[in-house]
């Protein structure tokens, strides 16, 4: 049925699309804290109730995963646990916590022509996301948007797509019963890719576009967009143990940021380690990758793997390190393993990254790890945003001045 809709009749349905979260978003930045909060509070509960409905969909999306022949770090970001679900809920509710942006008062001031000026928070209005395989940035984002004032239109990757298709239909049902335009949360109904490409035309009803992804998304939204851009690149992340590191920690680290979860855009993908403590430090680690499952590799610098691979080097010191994150990093999360704080202080001056942290794991750059509750995704880009895209990230600002008969002289 699908292939048989023209491309035309897909260009029109887009549009209107885009223009119900248009019309939406000036409903959605109306509504006071205290019916977002209730609202958020009531998505986190209609989750909860439809836990095996949420699983029945998920499973189709499995099954075809597994029949495409994916790999398991592939298929572990595409599945739906309870664990994950209650972990979706428990962010729903820190964001009900979380001080609401809109209207928040960022400085006033007051003119000797005695004129009051003002710069507060507003939504940004209808914002495009375009991500891969993870079902539950759906609901992330969806309700960052939601508590934040924004409509929001999803297009997630094909092969969640029963998925999302299911959690979107349970966010906006909450918007239904409760009286609130639904449209604020639009989900792409189609897995054809010209779909995408009509999506980044509707410059005229959607004010931002935030891909999530990797590489050949994030060249196909750099070229056809018409609409501005905030990338989730891709996270090659590093985490170098200085000569001075305290070797147990950097071992806990290390494996971390690696196993816990390596599909992850946060996981680490090169390990470097200082050449004074790599005899002692490098086989030891070698020899617990290994009893993780994890593949060691002497080359690979730059690649997002996604998966149990790792990149090692060993570097001569701090300032190598430092020179090789400049060379293959890619914005996104740097940790540095020491104790010695000027070591520490110049790696977080000198390597730049969304994230840079001393003596933790990159899996720590996370919105809900940093306090931020859920977040949109880790922009790459330094214009606007840079590093986890929590409430505030989605609002702009305006001025608002109050006068009393002023006129321009």
């Amino acid at each position: 049925m699908e292939r048989s809709v023209g491309l035309l009749s897909w260009r029109n349905n887009i549009v209107r699309l885009a223009q119900k979260a248009k019309e939406a978003s000036f409903d959605i930045a109306k509504l006071d804290t205290k019916t977002k909060n209730r609202l958020l509070l009531e998505m986190a509960k209609a989750i909860k109730a439809n836990f095996k409905k949420i699983a029945r969909e998920n499973e189709k999306d499995l099954k075809n995963a597994e029949k495409k022949g994916f790999s398991s770090a592939f298929v572990d970001r595409l599945t739906l646990t309870p664990k994950r679900l209650n972990e979706v809920i428990a962010s729903l509710k820190a964001m009900v916590k979380l001080p609401d942006p809109v209207g928040k008062e960022v400085a006033k001031w007051r003119r000797p022509n005695k004129m009051r000026v003002k710069k507060v928070r507003i939504p940004l209005g209808v914002i495009g996301i375009i991500y891969e395989s993870r079902p539950d940035v759906t609901v992330d984002t969806a309700a960052l948007c939601l508590k934040s004032g924004n409509a929001v239109v999803l297009r997630g990757g094909s092969e969640a797509f029963h998925s999302n298709k299911i959690l979107s239909s349970i966010l906006r049902n909450v918007l239904k019963k409760n009286r609130i335009n639904p449209d604020m949360i639009q989900i792409l109904p189609t897995t054809n890719h010209a779909a995408v490409k009509s999506l980044l035309a509707q410059d005229r009803y959607i004010d931002l576009i935030i891909p999530r992804g990797g590489a050949s998304l994030m060249q196909m939204v750099r070229k056809l967009s018409k609409i501005p851009v905030i990338r989730h690149d891709k996270g090659v992340c590093h985490v170098f143990v200085d000569r001075d590191a305290d070797l147990k920690m950097a071992e806990k680290i290390c494996i971390n940021a690696k196993v816990q979860r390596p599909g992850t855009c946060n996981a680490m993908e090169t390990l470097l380690i200082d050449s004074k403590i790599a005899s002692k430090f490098l086989p030891r680690m070698i020899q617990i990758f290994k009893e993780n499952g994890v593949e060691v590799r002497k080359k690979g610098f730059g690649i997002e793997y996604l998966d149990k691979i790792v990149s090692v080097k060993v570097v001569k010191d701090l300032n190598e390190a430092i020179a090789h994150i400049k060379k293959y990093g890619s914005l996104h999360t740097e940790a540095i393993v020491t104790r010695n704080k000027r070591h520490a202080d110049q790696f977080l001056k000198e390597v730049l990254a969304s994230c840079v942290l001393v003596n933790a794991s990159t899996r720590l750059n996370d919105g809900f790890q940093l306090g931020l509750g859920a977040e949109v995704g880790i922009s790459t880009t330094k214009l606007h945003a840079f590093g986890p895209m929590g409430l505030e990230e989605l609002t702009t600002t305006k001025y608002i001045v109050h006068g009393s008969g002023q006129v321009r002289q």
